[in-house]
């Protein structure tokens, strides 16, 4: 995600190496190389003007501190700025009112929306400890409510039923009347799209939120559309009265000019991010931790979050006991750091969230989900014996480890050794060495050569 855009931003900063202060002409020379940046990413031009005058006028003769560098003292005013245009604050759901809170999802076909109101039933079934009900009002697509349904059962949400023939106003009719009986938190209505605006679909969605009265009106646009997303989104604010925008595919979106774009031209914010297609993959957005990763400086706030979302406690448990022991670390314990890292959405999705400079380092090291997956079958190839004690794996058992896994006794070799270091770590760890700790972790990432 924004891998241009932060790469060019990061040529701005080092331009300005050598200079005394910030100036009229440096900043006009570096607000140059920016709005290019911009312009790639495919940000909407009203919102390039305004932000590239913004930060003119905050930038030009401020005065940079001893401890920074005009580069530095630049991005201060760039992150500022791509945080105010993309809400400054984060916004949240209002579920402020009489239960049950309905939630209606708009959004054109193919933008993720059933997806979506799956995704938010978990998130604040397993956030906000919800009573929720699943509604589809999609009835020009039976296979969009049987998604909803199965949707349903996965997330541990309420479906209410559509019967054959029932127009969309009935179904919302009904499904309150249940909700209501039944003690239901929330509802979500998922509605009909089109591949394109139509005035039908406009009427019908418009009749509904007058029938059901959402506190939340919630568009769903597809942020790889890039400037067709942002000309949608301002089509259905202008029709209704929405209250915020889900901004699906976000991960799939290298350029990144919807999320920069959505809140300046629609006035409306942000207030979640589909970055992958599991069920846990929705995320409330933070201007704040979005504007640090644009500028190359990662989320870890956010990492760390999803860590202890995705982490066993049980397992985490057992590894702290082994930590504070010093003893028994094994292959095993090794093995589940790595599926654990797939819990989280894979190397990619750490890697996104991992500050620039990081992310660069394990892309010249190839580190990649697949070889994440070669590892594990290496070690998957040994016996319990084996992974208790790597210690007995010799020559012998190196090349029946190896033709077990489909590799190179080579590779077993360097899985062997990563796992020592591993294991080092573990006891620096126990003995409070943290500065040894963090220079024995570039070891551990698994790596081809």
């Amino acid at each position: 995600m924004f891998d241009n855009l932060t790469s060019r931003l990061s040529g701005v900063i080092k331009s300005l190496r050598g200079e005394a202060r910030l100036t009229e002409s440096n900043i006009q020379a570096a607000m140059r190389e920016v709005r290019m940046a911009l312009l790639e990413a495919d940000v909407a031009l009203p919102v390039i003007k305004d932000f590239i005058e913004r930060v003119k006028q905050k930038a030009i003769g401020r005065e940079v501190m001893e401890s920074l560098s005009p580069g530095q003292a630049l991005v201060g005013v760039v992150h500022q700025e791509l945080m105010a245009i993309m809400g400054g604050e984060k916004a949240d759901l209002n579920l402020n009112t009489v239960p049950p809170a309905v939630i209606l999802m708009a959004g054109l076909q193919g933008a993720g929306k059933t997806t979506s109101s799956g995704k938010l039933a978990k998130w604040l079934i397993d956030n906000k400890k919800k009573k929720v009900m699943l509604v589809s009002c999609d009835i020009y697509r039976p296979a969009a409510i049987d998604q909803l349904e199965l949707l349903s059962s996965q997330v541990g949400a309420d479906f209410f039923p559509v019967k054959v023939g029932q127009q969309p106003a009935a179904i919302c009719v009904a499904a309150l009347d249940y909700a209501r009986k039944h003690h239901h938190d929330i509802i979500i209505v998922d509605t009909a799209g089109r591949l394109g605006i139509d005035q039908a679909m406009m009427d019908e969605i418009t009749e509904l939120e007058v029938l059901l009265k959402p506190i939340e009106t919630l568009f769903v646009v597809d942020a790889m559309q890039g400037q067709d997303a942002v000309n949608t989104a301002k089509a259905f604010a202008d029709a209704l009265p929405l209250t915020g925008v889900i901004l699906t595919k976000l991960d799939g979106d290298a350029r990144g000019g919807a999320a920069l774009s959505v809140r300046h031209v629609t006035g409306k914010p942000i207030k979640f991010t589909g970055v992958a297609e599991k069920l846990t993959g929705l995320e409330p957005f933070y201007p704040d931790r979005m504007a640090s990763r644009i500028l190359g400086m990662g989320d870890v706030l956010g990492l760390i979050e999803e860590a202890q979302r995705s982490a066993d406690q049980k397992e985490a448990e057992k590894l702290m006991k082994k930590m504070k022991s010093g003893k028994g670390f094994d292959l095993d314990d090794f093995k589940m750091q790595f599926q654990q890292m797939k819990k989280m959405g894979g190397m990619s999705a750490m890697l996104d969230k991992l500050p620039h400079q990081l992310t660069q380092a394990a892309q010249n090291m190839k580190v990649d989900d697949k070889i994440i997956n070669r590892t594990e079958g290496i070690i998957n190839a040994m016996t319990r014996e084996e992974r208790a004690k790597p210690e007995l794996i010799k020559a012998s058992r190196k090349r029946r480890i190896a033709v077990g896994s489909g590799v190179s006794v080579q590779e077993v070799n360097r899985l062997l050794s990563q796992f020592e270091q591993a294991r080092k770590m573990m006891k620096m760890v126990n003995k409070g060495g943290m500065a040894k700790m963090m220079r024995a972790v570039k070891g551990m990432l698994p790596q081809m050569r």
